[in-house]
């Protein structure tokens, strides 16, 4: 093959896979608003716990898929596995559009039978995302050489992700509306055929898009039995269940907060509350787009890794730190995306400072993987299965978030996100250094 025809080549794979970074975040970012509407079916009533359930059971199949995915990855390629990946996300969205037709009307205990079809739509979805992650993450390192440009690949990657995770929570909320006891999932069945549709034709296409391997560079190192052995790898998998955790967490729960017309949250017109909390949780991650866009995309060749994590989760702390201090009553004004333009609407300034964090949160993810996976050579595909299956911190660390929600205030919750943004500085500063990567070779 020569220097062009690679070339051309690994652009179609660097398209493809910045686009299956779309997918990856419409189909996670319709657990959360989604749970606004389960949250107040009688038998739940309410609870923020149940109503985060939908988003634990997408991640928690993380917890299974993860290392299948990567051993899945090695055996048959990327392309087989994101197009096996994409199938069963179609199957997936289809069992949650059944949730509006199967078990209507009857109970489990306390709790609706057709929450439970969707439950399991929701976790069979998460199987197709952990899969098509593990793809991802990796081609796109490979192919950027690692290091800088490795990083900035994903970042790309990363901007389309949160393109996508802006768009939806909006058209969720822009559907649902008023949210009350008779709103059900039937009236966001849009978004559903949306998805539906998604998923068919980017299994077509992805059919016809030839697609190699990516190649690894040769290094004289030598590996141990397996990533764990690698300090810095082990520790950056625990950083990405805790930031997964974080990057959720942070919009989901403001989101129930802004939506939640009970008189624990916003205090905010429970005609618009709905609507209002999709727009914000939206604005997020456009803010988000924004920060993958400048500080991963452009200056991502530019500024280590750690650097960027330093710096971000540093100022990250200072706005969680605001927004827990800060007064239900203090509002302020603040543009929110509406999909097609901006709009100024009257929030808590919690609100503003939590949504400001999607600027910090933007580079976590291929910073972590970047920093996590250096050196790994051969074992960066079963590296990349470990981090799906830690992914599961998606749902682990919301689902803790509001059960302290449910128990004290939204804004106590928060507890649980400044924790994990400390331990990320910590693998910032400290965790994330090499000290495998002197041994020699057999």
């Amino acid at each position: 093959m020569s220097q062009e025809q690679q070339k051309n080549g690994n652009m179609i794979a660097v398209i493809t896979m910045i686009f299956l970074f779309g997918m990856i975040a419409f189909v996670t970012n319709l657990a959360a608003p989604i749970g606004v509407i389960w949250k107040n079916q009688p038998g739940i009533e309410g609870s923020s716990t149940w109503g985060m359930m939908g988003n634990m059971m997408n991640f928690l199949a993380y917890l299974f898929m993860g290392i299948p995915a990567g051993k899945l990855l090695t055996k048959i390629g990327y392309k087989k596995t994101a197009l096996l990946a994409i199938a069963i996300g179609f199957i997936g969205v289809f069992v949650q559009f059944l949730s509006g037709m199967v078990g209507v009307g009857s109970q489990i205990g306390s709790l609706p039978t057709n929450f439970f079809v969707y439950l399991f739509g929701a976790f069979i979805c998460g199987f197709s995302v952990c899969m098509l992650n593990t793809v991802v993450n990796p081609m796109l390192n490979l192919i950027g050489g690692g290091g800088k440009k490795g990083n900035q690949y994903i970042q790309f990657g990363g901007t389309f992700n949160s393109l996508m995770g802006t768009i939806t929570p909006m058209l969720v909320g822009a559907l649902i509306g008023t949210v009350t006891k008779d709103t059900a999932i039937t009236d966001v069945n849009l978004v559903l055929y949306i998805a539906m549709a998604v998923f068919a034709a980017s299994f077509i296409i992805l059919f016809f898009v030839p697609i190699e391997d990516p190649q690894k560079k040769a290094d004289n190192m030598v590996y141990e039995s397996s990533p764990w052995h690698f300090r810095h790898f082990v520790l950056g998998a625990i950083a990405i269940f805790v930031y997964v955790g974080v990057e959720v967490g942070i919009p989901g729960t403001l989101n129930f907060f802004l939506s939640d017309t009970t008189g624990k949250g916003a205090g905010l017109d429970p005609a618009t509350a709905a609507t209002i909390g999709g727009f914000v949780a939206g604005t997020y991650w456009f803010l988000m787009l924004c920060g993958r866009l400048i500080f991963g995309s452009i200056l991502g060749s530019k500024i280590s890794s750690k650097t960027l994590m330093t710096c971000a989760c540093t100022i990250a702390i200072i706005f969680i730190l605001g927004a827990m201090m800060s007064s239900v009553e203090t509002k302020v004004s603040m543009p929110v995306f509406t999909g097609s333009s901006f709009q100024m609407v009257s929030v808590p300034i919690a609100a503003l400072l939590l949504v400001l964090c999607g600027l910090c949160t933007s580079i976590m993810w291929g910073s972590i993987f970047n920093l996590a996976v250096e050196g790994l050579g051969k074992y960066t595909e079963a590296a990349s299965g470990i981090f799906m299956m830690l992914v599961v911190g998606g749902g682990v660390l919301p689902l803790v978030q509001n059960f302290v929600a449910d128990q004290t205030t939204y804004m106590t919750s928060y507890i649980i996100i400044l924790l994990g943004v400390a331990y990320m500085l910590y693998y910032a500063l400290i965790g994330s250094k090499n000290v495998n990567k002197n041994i020699k070779i057999d």
